[in-house]
């Protein structure tokens, strides 16, 4: 079966759940969508305001503090924000990626090894059974291994000891000065191996939500070599099947899983930054035309909050006072402007209840656009 890339896109968003808002619980959303990206407190709450219908913020406020969705650092060695249930599964795979980019140049630089680590490990998780703020952690480190190296270690442990982000503040439950908890996933696991059955179940849920894909997406999307997510589909076989898709390459997708026409129609949204829809794919042209590609995700890192017009990123978007500011790259129909317009009302209610300057600190990025038409919207 050979897919376009209209379709492609029209698969991603139904799963994604960008075509309809659906009626789920907080819990039950986040396991749909897989994971959202949590770099910012407030991009969990904004991309479920995207997906769910009556989306009340103070519903995610009480899965983070009822720990039914966890916020940890996953995949790509970022924090995202995943069902609790999802979590030993996606930290077990990946186990090797976080052993060598945690325990790797700025951990040994700090004169330390990785068997320090198989050591401090456990004793940091049993210090965080209950709730531990940074300064305290930290204070723990330095008992351990002394100033000179508590920087480095505290660096390498903080994301690969299996640890959640804990509540603190308001106002979108994380506050700037981290808390931890240990994830209570039982022993940790030690070294670089692979748990295949972790990687795989990572593979299905990934192509439940983001598939079809391509090994390379799905290598992009963990942050896993490419020959142990070949492997891993080999295993697979039978419960996935390969599609080809519109540069002739092989995708690999789920059977029965949603594929919608090319003609379904897609409703704007204002994306959050860091939206994981824009960043799960090697091929991110899915999403992103590639002209907007380096106009969204800045060389540093940053992806701007977006305008998601017939199913492709259109521009982006600010609060600013009176308002949000849509900036269009390209002219946009009526129609258009009126569905962003509506999604602008929408979200300026959620903000004014939260945070109406949200992101502020990134709005020297708009001064780098090139000359486009903005609306307040």
């Amino acid at each position: 079966m050979v897919i376009s890339a209209r379709e492609l896109n029209r698969a991603t968003l139904s799963r994604q759940l960008l075509l309809e808002r659906e009626p789920l619980t907080v819990p039950d959303g986040v396991r749909r969508v897989v994971a959202l990206q949590a770099q910012h407190p407030a991009s969990p709450y904004l991309a479920l305001w995207n997906r769910l219908t009556r989306f009340a913020p103070a519903d995610l406020d009480a899965a983070f503090t009822g720990r039914s969705v966890a916020k940890a650092t996953l995949m790509r060695i970022t924090l995202h924000a995943v069902h609790a249930e999802d979590y030993a599964a996606f930290r077990a795979a990946m186990q090797p990626t976080l052993y060598a980019s945690r325990l790797g140049s700025r951990f040994a630089a700090a004169g330390l090894t990785p068997a320090d680590a198989d050591e401090l490990v456990p004793e940091l998780l049993a210090f965080a059974r209950r709730q531990r703020t940074s300064a305290e952690t930290q204070a723990w480190v330095e008992e351990r291994v002394g100033a000179a190296k508590k920087e480095g270690a505290w660096w390498g442990l903080k994301a690969y000891a299996p640890l959640h982000h804990a509540p603190t503040d308001a106002p979108w439950s994380f506050g700037p000065r981290p808390s931890f908890l240990a994830a209570g996933t039982g022993p940790a696991l030690t070294g670089r191996a692979m748990e295949p059955q972790a990687l795989r179940t990572l593979i299905l849920r990934y192509l439940a939500g983001f598939g079809p894909a391509s090994v390379a997406d799905v290598a992009q999307f963990a942050m896993v070599q490419r020959a142990a997510i070949r492997e891993a589909l080999r295993a697979l076989d039978g419960a996935v099947e390969q599609l080809q898709g519109p540069d002739g390459g092989t995708l690999f997708d789920l059977p029965g899983a949603s594929r919608p026409p090319a003609e379904t129609p897609a409703p704007p949204r204002l994306m959050a930054m860091w939206d994981s829809v824009l960043l799960a794919y090697a091929d991110r042209s899915r999403v992103i035309p590639p002209a907007y590609r380096p106009l969204v995700i800045r060389r540093n890192g940053d992806v701007l909050p977006t305008l998601l017009v017939d199913g492709h990123v259109a521009g982006v978007w600010r609060p600013v006072d009176g308002g949000i500011e849509a900036t269009a790259f390209n002219p946009l129909p009526p129609a258009a402007w009126d569905g962003l317009a509506a999604e602008a009302q929408s979200l300026t209610t959620l903000l004014s209840e939260r945070e109406t300057a949200v992101y502020s600190r990134y709005g020297h990025w708009w001064s780098k656009l090139p000359e486009a038409e903005a609306r307040l919207l």
